[in-house]
């Protein structure tokens, strides 16, 4: 797990003096060490995070003369072991026994389709030294991210948006369908843009190559089918339970690869517990597991340490509870809000931030549930869009945090324009006319919405202390397997049935029956005291009211009623446009 740039010169040398800038913000993701490779009109930058071969010899930028080829990569390949025999019977000879020569040799040996050889997360950039070409890659689910800003016929990546933004040249004028994208969605702006108008975001799945005259080729190389398959049409509930839990089980094992300690995000819900009982069932002893605890706010609980006691007791793992004052997340803000790669709104960003910093104390590798609401079915707006007859339309009921009629009182004119996100929403049920209106919306929430919220917050809160989390829910294995899955075996019983009646095998009852919960940090939804004063300095700020986003009468109702305006998913608004100002703000708008 690392931090990666680099820039493409058109017409002349890259700038190293670029590279490095990049590098000073991805320094975080990779304290371990550091490197530069320039090569005429092409370099590359790393910052790394020692996991798998801790030796020199696992260095990045890599370059293999023999071969003509450099990389930067960021993530895991799970399979690199197999995949390193299989190259060594082809006759490749290793220096390294990391995973990262392993992709090298892939390339080499399959081109860019070795992507579909690779279990794990990825984002890389390869260069050919030969042709100057440079072909991109990012894993099938967006786990790890990639953006790219293109200045003055120069291209630039890196694994975060501010580290572009540190290299300079970057049009930073909000772009009108980000904004309002981040306003209804929940935050999410579905790739390729960002909020910003010169910042991009490679699709997950995606390979991009660039030649050396600046062209360029985008391809999809997989893409996920959610509903029912016809050679599926015997298999009963027993065997989907069977398959669920044992692909699961494999997914949990083939995260435990790595040189470094351990451990497991435990919030005492169904998702990280199961991850624990299936580490204990593979002899696991010793694991350690974290959680983290609010206090309670106008009486919503700020902590679920009485279920993560539970499980830590049942499979006796050497369990740390982070309980955080409420002087503490204040004091954390600006520094979750400066580890966003891009604003995200939810509440429990600052409770990730501050539980990896704690963690990154103990261990280098968690793994985390993030992931089994979307392929599974958790989240309470499944079971209502079963039988839905416009489905767009009851998924904007259940899931934007605004429609477009409130965005006219929300947006200053300027910034309203048509109705982007219901626009993305409606194009996106027309493509997949016909599909089960449940299958359809996992489908979407799972390629679309999973890959910018959770994801990118549980990726951008723990690589901001040098820590890293691995996603077994999203081994791409499972999700495909999950996609089989009968919706009606998904949604029953309030969601996630099938994984709940797995799990009757490994956990406690109580722990698959309670109530569902996530990391909650009520002072961020019910905001009193010295969070009203963060929020109302940053809205009042000279900036805000310069740049303007907001009609004003539409912040000074949010200020005044912030606990009578939640979105239908219980979130603030008030919180939502205090955050996004607040970004900016942060860096440098």
């Amino acid at each position: 797990m690392c931090g990666i740039c680099g820039e493409i010169s058109f017409g002349g040398a890259a700038d190293p003096a670029a590279i490095r800038a990049m590098m000073g913000v991805l320094s975080p993701r990779g304290p371990d060490a550091s490197g530069l490779v320039s090569q005429g009109p092409v370099a590359f930058g790393h910052c790394r995070l020692k996991i798998i071969d801790l030796s020199e010899a696992g260095q990045q930028p890599m370059v293999d003369p023999e071969l003509g080829l450099a990389v930067v990569f960021n993530g895991c390949i799970y399979n690199y072991p197999a995949l390193r025999e299989e190259l060594t019977a082809k006759g490749y000879r290793f220096f390294s026994t990391s995973d990262t020569e392993v992709l090298l040799k892939a390339y080499h040996a399959w081109g860019p389709d070795c992507v579909e050889r690779l279990l794990g997360m990825f984002a890389f950039a390869v260069l050919e030294r030969d042709s100057g070409r440079v072909v991109f890659g990012r894993d099938r689910l967006g786990i790890k991210p990639l953006y790219f800003a293109e200045t003055k016929g120069r291209l630039r990546f890196a694994s975060s948006l501010p580290a572009l933004l540190a290299a300079g040249d970057v049009d930073t004028a909000i772009d009108p369908v980000g904004l309002h994208n981040y306003m209804s969605l929940h935050a999410v702006v579905p790739a390729p843009r960002t909020i910003l108008k010169g910042v991009t975001k490679l699709p997950p799945a995606t390979l991009l190559t660039v030649e050396p005259d600046g062209s360029r080729r985008q391809s999809t190389y997989w893409y996920l089918e959610v509903g029912p398959r016809a050679e599926d049409a015997g298999v009963g509930e027993a065997e989907w339970r069977e398959r669920v839990l044992d692909m699961l089980a494999l997914a949990v094992e083939r995260r435990r690869i790595a040189d470094v300690p351990t451990g497991v995000l435990l919030s005492g819900g169904l998702d990280s517990s199961l991850l624990v009982a299936l580490l204990a069932r593979k002899g696991q002893t010793g694991l350690k597991t974290f959680a983290v605890g609010f206090d309670a706010v106008n009486g919503v609980e700020g902590d679920e340490f009485k279920y993560s006691d539970l499980v830590a007791r049942e499979f006796e793992t050497d369990h740390l509870k982070i309980a955080v004052d409420p002087a503490r997340t204040l004091d954390m803000l600006p520094a979750t809000i400066a580890a966003m790669s891009e604003p995200q709104m939810s509440h429990d960003a600052v409770a990730f931030r501050l539980l990896s910093e704690e963690v990154a104390k103990h261990v280098k590798v968690v793994q985390s549930g993030q992931g089994a609401d979307e392929i599974f079915g958790g989240y309470h707006w499944y079971p209502k869009m079963a039988g839905s007859t416009d489905p767009a339309a009851d998924y904007a009921r259940v899931y934007f945090d605004r429609d477009h009629a409130e965005m006219r009182e929300t947006l200053a004119p300027d910034y309203l324009g048509a109705d982007h996100s219901g626009d993305f929403v409606r194009d996106y049920y027309a493509r997949v006319a016909g599909k089960d209106p449940v299958d359809a919306t996992l489908q979407l929430d799972t390629q679309i919405m999973l890959v910018d919220d959770p994801v990118k917050r549980v990726d951008n809160m723990t690589m901001a202390c040098g820590l890293e989390a691995r996603v077994p829910f999203l081994d791409h294995e499972l999700v495909e397997l999950a996609a089989r899955v009968p919706a009606a075996l998904k949604v029953r019983d309030g969601g996630k049935y099938i994984l709940k009646e797995a799990a009757r095998t490994v956990l406690p009852a109580e722990v698959i029956d309670r109530p569902k919960g996530y990391f909650p940090v009520p002072a961020l939804k019910h905001i009193r005291g010295p969070y009203m004063d963060f929020v109302r300095d940053v809205l009042d700020r000279p900036q805000a009211r310069e740049r303007g986003l907001f009609n004003r009468a539409y912040i000074d109702h949010l200020l005044a009623d912030p606990d009578g305006t939640l979105t239908p998913k219980g979130n603030s608004k008030l919180w939502q446009v205090a955050l996004l100002e607040s970004w900016l703000q942060t860096h440098g708008n």
